[in-house]
């Protein structure tokens, strides 16, 4: 009978962990959202239009069913704003929240509170940062606004609606077109590039995608690259009105970053969407989507089928003319980074890319670089405080840190600093292309900079070499045989200089490219032109002779 008692206990008591450990790992499975958290605190927001929260706190919210609240207060001259996650299924201060299924935060004034008091509520990560009045305008100022719109709106559609009809008329004759095996045109600058077999997709209509409403056709290939943060694939995006048409594709590169790497997503693709930031030798940018199953966040860009910087000179020996072209392309892709004016001359914010290396470098189809990899890249705004930039910490891959980054000693009242980090990563790379080159005579193997270390390189093992040694990697007597080859090695010793501030900037390096063109020039030319100045000389010495 105590055996079966000592029996029936433990078998209950096993059935009882399981059943604790099956809901634990339920609720692990659980995606919950993120909010802002920061309850109550003074605010500026005068209540009306639209205000961003002033809570530097994101909080991932206790249970899944919670959505993110904002509630603005307003008692005498005292304004605050309460920031929480909250379960809409149970009241909060009495009140039971109704809107929570708005993707942005519609504030509703509520009566009864002690105090002018709006509250809203939405179901996105972090949509509460912005809360959005709605203005009480007086009903015949409506009236007398929406009857001078009228003509406007009247000419809008009409604009529209002939932009639209030709766009539809272009899209019907490209078709026909390409059922006819006609060569498609893409001289016109609305047109959609439709690509059978894949492209560099630099397209005219990269940058403009709108789809707020609904996720891009999009079909995974293959799986191109994989990083610390995301993974990169080839992927299609479909074209055609309808899945009975004909499709063709646009060949993209998706890079997939799953939930946790939210914020490194967040970075690359506020980076991403500057504007300014637009360059033939940065990696062109589409969109960002965020996709609900699996929880993930995307960011589309265009697809360079060369590869990396690194793969393509572990595969390719190259010449005179190709290192010129990678080389100029590359220091002006982070000389635009590092400017802060457009090419038109308007002012933009420089940007610190801080892992520059031939692997976030892609190789375009016309064999110029283009710079990709933005999740450690910082604003240089000069709004940003020290504390700011400190808080940015010691990033990057450590084979291609600057001395002052490796001991983290990088001068944070100057924003010029973090640049000159740059160009001494860049400096490593314009010697990765040239020991590539056949120029300099017998080409070697691929190895990276520091090739003598192992292939991961910590902190400590670069400052060794870096720092202790002052060791840089070898430029042999042979590379400076060829004068464009002696230019390049001349700037890449004063870009990785011990003192940033002698280090040259990325513009001056462009420039002395630019200055070369007469060398790559003279290296294109025939033999058969070759030999005319000799034949010349020896007329001459004839004539001398006489």
């Amino acid at each position: 009978m105590e055996l079966l008692r000592f029996s029936a206990f433990w078998c209950g008591a096993i059935l009882f962990a399981s059943i604790l450990l099956a809901e634990a790992d339920g609720n692990i499975m659980k995606i919950r959202r993120l909010c802002k958290f920061c309850d109550v605190q003074a605010s500026s927001c005068a209540g009306k239009g639209n205000c961003k929260v002033e809570c530097d706190r994101t909080s991932i919210c206790d249970h899944e069913d919670e959505v993110c609240v904002s509630i603005w207060r307003k008692k005498d001259d005292n304004v605050t704003v309460d920031t929480v996650c909250h379960n809409p299924a149970q009241k909060l201060y009495g009140l039971v929240l109704e809107d929570y299924n708005n993707s942005k935060c519609e504030m509703k004034e509520r009566k009864g509170m002690g105090s002018q008091f709006f509250i809203c509520s939405c179901s996105e990560d972090e949509c509460n940062e912005h809360i959005f009045f709605n203005s009480n305008m007086d009903s015949q100022v409506v009236a007398v606004i929406l009857v001078s719109l009228v003509p406007l709106l009247v000419m809008a559609v009409l604009v529209i609606t002939s932009f639209y009809c030709y766009r539809v008329h272009c899209q019907r004759k490209a078709t026909s077109r390409r059922k006819k095996g006609l060569p498609r045109d893409f001289s016109d600058g609305h047109a959609i590039m439709i690509d059978d077999e894949g492209s560099d997709s630099s397209s005219t209509h990269a940058n403009n995608l709108n789809h707020n409403t609904e996720l891009l056709p999009i079909e995974l290939d293959v799986q191109v690259g994989k990083g610390r943060f995301a993974e990169v694939y080839k992927a299609k995006l479909k074209q055609g009105s309808s899945v009975s048409e004909e499709q063709g594709f646009e060949t993209v590169a998706i890079k997939i970053f799953q939930y946790e790497e939210y914020a490194s997503w967040k970075n690359e693709k506020e980076i991403y969407s500057d504007a300014d930031l637009r360059h033939d030798n940065v990696l062109h940018f589409l969109t960002a989507e965020e996709r609900k199953v699996p929880r993930q966040y995307w960011l589309i860009t265009a697809f360079q089928p060369r590869g990396n910087l690194q793969e393509y000179l572990i595969h390719h020996i190259i010449n005179w003319h190709d290192l010129w072209t990678l080389g100029g392309s590359l220091a002006c892709g982070v000389a635009h980074l590092h400017s802060d004016h457009t090419p038109c001359g308007r002012y933009k914010v420089p940007i610190a890319h801080r892992d520059i290396k031939s692997s976030n470098i892609l190789v375009k189809s016309d064999l110029t670089c283009c710079l990709c990899d933005f999740g450690l890249a910082l604003r240089l705004d000069n709004a940003l405080s020290v504390d700011e930039l400190a808080n940015s910490g010691q990033v990057g891959t450590a084979r291609y840190m600057a001395p002052e980054v490796l001991e983290s000693r990088i001068n944070l009242e100057n924003i010029e600093s973090f640049k000159q980090a740059d160009v001494y990563s860049m400096a490593l790379v314009l010697w990765e292309i040239i020991s590539r080159c056949n120029a300099i005579g017998e080409v070697k193997e691929y190895e990276p900079p520091f090739g003598n270390l192992r292939e991961h390189p910590c902190v400590e093992s670069m400052k060794d070499s870096v720092l202790r040694d002052r060791g840089r990697p070898e430029i042999p007597d042979s590379w400076i045989n060829h004068p464009g080859i002696q230019t390049v090695c001349a700037s890449i010793d004063d870009c990785w200089d011990h003192d940033p501030e002698a280090r040259l900037t990325a513009q001056c390096v462009a420039e002395r490219f630019y200055e070369m063109e007469f060398l790559d020039k003279l290296s294109k030319r025939s033999d058969s032109e070759e030999k005319i100045p000799e034949e010349i000389l020896m007329v001459d010495e004839k004539f001398s002779s006489i």
